[in-house]
């Protein structure tokens, strides 16, 4: 049985599984981990989700406020031996929702040009690639998608 569960960032589960998600990152950006590292600090973030199959804890993600009425999606990670299953649909309509909720109007996020699947996963779900913002202009690697939550 799958269960999602609002949260904040220092809750035990979500760190978890944040350190496996940068240990993950870590071989797939290699060089320019540290560079994308600095703008994932989980202290930042308020609003995390957690994906639990079983009571295990198998899915994360999270959003913080890039700017008035634009929150931006997060640590999206699914443990590699579940993906496959919606998990991370599900994550990611859940922190649209809780979003929508707090009066944003849109979503944005960042991930690799590496990361085919979640390019894919996004594009399905009304996410457009997009002029890269913030700290990723001017980023080769970096894969910026927006999409209207209204």
């Amino acid at each position: 049985m799958i269960t999602i569960k609002r949260t904040t960032s220092d809750n035990a589960d979500f760190g978890s599984l944040v350190i496996q998600l940068d240990a993950y990152l870590a071989v797939l950006d290699g060089e320019d981990h540290a560079f994308y590292a600095q703008f994932n600090k989980t202290s930042l973030l308020k609003n995390a989700v957690i994906c639990y199959e079983n009571n295990k804890a198998v899915g994360i993600g999270a959003y913080k406020e890039f700017e008035p009425k634009v929150a931006e999606i997060k640590r999206m990670y699914t443990l590699p031996e579940c993906r496959g299953k919606g998990i991370a649909k599900a994550i990611l309509t859940e922190l649209e929702a809780w979003a929508k909720e707090e009066g944003y109007t849109t979503s944005i996020l960042e991930t690799g040009f590496m990361q085919v699947d979640a390019i894919g996963l996004y594009q399905k779900l009304g996410y457009q690639i997009t002029d890269n913002f913030g700290q990723y202009v001017g980023v080769a690697n970096s894969v910026c998608m927006k999409k209207s939550l209204k």
